[in-house]
């Protein structure tokens, strides 16, 4: 049973994140933290009772390609998506001009997590759908975004994105779609893999987004343009019902996320598919990357979103075990009481809290970019680039080992598919993949935000953790005053090793092949920093004698003890991280690949 994590929001947006703030200096006056307590838990209501359910019968069933290659979703999966439709979930973060909300991204993100959580087959849909608005409203032509974005943002119509071809995954300067100027449009053809509800029964029409080359397109990625594919055009009656030349080939048999349809798409078999071209020609990695970045965030949200699921259900479940005598317990104790279970499910519960902090942190890095000055834009920009890879590499990567931690609190059951515990597992696999892999956000973080700028947006990063840490050193609560400390002591590892890679800067295979270590380093130096935060916030509060919330009268209580796990538990990998990092790039690069 998954259950909406609303106590933790609302701690996070008023004393971690100070939400009224962040309104009040992006200029968002009309959201409060009012309204987003009350969206919330309307958000919770529909990811609990609707959207949840779902999740472990999708996972059993599948999505199904009929013979006339349609793909069948399964059951509730179109019920389930109009009722986000309907209650106006789909047009959270579109502009106004198109019926949107406009709503500030750190709410958003906020309410993307419990669908995240309560059935990520499914959310992959509206997850794509807000990244093609996104992309758009941003690139789009004024005639394009009227006839396209209002059905997409009322949740009647979807969005996909294609990418990658059979011989071009990376590496997209191997695309070989075509596309020919025929008119007022362009005539597409070639074939697409891997392409999330690239065909599906949820929605009236769906929208490709598709990379392809014009006939006169220089090589590589320079020559390469995006073109909006719909899957219906407009016939004779005005209404989007005429096919376009485009249909589903298959649909993968996949390890996870089996709800969802991922689809082999044929464009242009009989006279090409008709498709519209998004900005100019040549712009389009550009436009795409542009998507791709607001689709990486949101990747790493699913880290920490399967991460929660997984670790409500091995609570639940190490609650109600009975299984020998816990040390200093008695007879008839779950299972929850074994200090090893305890460990695990206690490290979990701390990893948790400091990913989703630092998920909030990146979504207000993006609206203050958003709305920042002229003056403000390049370093709000920098912090925000900064921390997609670190979000989306270390929140994906550490969702691995927790939903493994989940599998082991269920013992030999969790490896019994019917408990749905293996079923996280095996869904948290792709995120370290797709829309790219732990080492395309590591070279990303190492040439691109460090070495590019010389380490100007770590280091400021690393003197706003360091000037935070110093005042909290003198905290009155000897356990945040102590945390402070260790995370002073991690700064400076942070630092040195960032020096590190700057020093490899004219020998790339060096920082290349420390890139992923330095990644996690930071990820887990951030997540410090944050749990830090939060359990002062916390202390603070109990000193004012307000212990409770929502969910639970030790509320605070808790949330000091979590970060005192994490510093003693997940705070020292650093160490061990440095250490590879500074020593470890040699005897990798001495490794020749024939003797492997």
């Amino acid at each position: 049973m998954y259950k909406a994590p609303l106590e933790d929001y609302q701690f996070l947006l008023d004393r971690v994140i100070g939400f009224d703030a962040l309104m009040a200096d992006i200029g968002n006056n009309d959201v409060n933290q009012d309204l987003a307590d009350a969206v919330l838990e309307e958000a919770g209501k529909l990811a609990e009772n609707v959207i949840a359910p779902l999740n472990h019968s999708a996972d059993m069933t599948g999505a199904k390609r009929l013979q006339n290659g349609q793909v069948e979703t399964p059951d509730g999966f179109s019920e389930a998506y109009a009722a986000m439709g309907n209650g106006g979930w789909t047009a959270m973060e579109a502009s106004e001009d198109f019926g949107g909300q406009n709503l500030p991204m750190t709410l958003t993100t906020a309410v993307n997590e419990l669908w995240q959580s309560a059935n990520m087959a499914f959310a992959l849909c509206h997850l794509l759908t807000q990244g093609q608005i996104y992309a758009l409203q941003k690139s789009a032509s004024p005639e394009l975004q009227k006839i396209y974005l209002p059905p997409m943002v009322e949740g009647r119509w979807t969005g996909t994105m294609n990418l990658t071809e059979p011989q071009a995954g990376t590496d997209l300067a191997g695309i070989k779609s075509r596309a020919v100027l025929n008119g007022d449009h362009y005539l597409i053809t070639g074939q697409k893999i891997y392409i999330t509800y690239g065909e599906h029964d949820m929605a009236e029409n769906i929208v490709h987004l598709v990379l392809a080359r014009t006939p006169e397109a220089p090589e590589g990625i320079k020559g390469i343009s995006v073109f909006l594919v719909p899957k219906f055009l407009l016939d004779e009656n005005g209404e989007y019902k005429k096919p376009n030349d485009l249909r589903c080939l298959s649909i993968e048999k996949k390890l996870g996320i089996k709800g969802s349809p991922t689809a082999v798409m044929q464009y242009g078999e009989v006279t090409g598919a008709v498709g519209y071209l998004v900005g100019a020609e040549n712009q389009g990695i550009d436009i795409m990357f542009s998507m791709m970045n607001h689709a990486r965030i949101a990747v790493g949200l699913q880290g920490l979103a399967i991460s929660e699921r997984a670790f409500q259900q091995a609570r639940g479940y190490a609650k109600d075990r009975v299984q020998g005598v816990p040390l200093d317990g008695k007879k008839g104790d779950a299972i929850v009481n074994h200090p090893d279970v305890l460990r695990l499910l206690g490290g979990m519960k701390a990893e948790i809290e400091a990913m989703r902090a630092l998920m909030l942190i990146g979504a207000a890095a993006m609206d203050k970019a958003k709305h920042a000055t002229d003056d403000e834009k390049e370093n709000l920009n920098a912090r925000a680039g900064l921390l997609i890879p670190i979000i989306k590499g270390w929140m994906t990567e550490r969702s691995l080992q927790i939903t493994s931690d989940a599998v082991q609190v269920h013992g030999g059951m969790g490896f019994i598919e019917e408990t749905g515990a293996a079923q996280h597992y095996r869904d948290a696999r792709i995120l370290t993949i797709y829309e790219g892999t732990t080492a395309i956000q590591a070279n990303d973080l190492v040439f691109r935000k460090t070495i590019r700028d010389n380490g100007t947006a770590v280091t400021s990063l690393i003197d706003e953790i360091n000037s935070e840490m110093v005042l909290l050193t003198n905290h009155q609560y000897p356990a945040v005053a102590a945390a402070a400390k260790s995370i002073i002591e991690a700064n400076g590892i942070a630092r040195n090793v960032t020096a590190n890679i700057l020093g490899g800067a004219n020998t790339p295979r060096r920082p290349a092949t420390s890139g992923s270590n330095y990644l996690m380093l930071l990820g887990t130096l951030c997540g410090g920093w944050l749990m830090a935060r939060s359990g002062a916030a916390a202390a603070d509060a109990l000193a004012k004698g307000e212990n409770g919330t929502i969910g639970s009268d030790d509320f605070m209580t808790i949330k000091v003890t979590s970060m005192q796990i994490y510093i003693t538990h997940h705070l020292p990998k650093i160490f061990a991280l440095a250490r590879t990092i500074t020593d470890g790039d040699s005897p990798i690069l001495a490794m020749k690949p024939d003797w492997l």
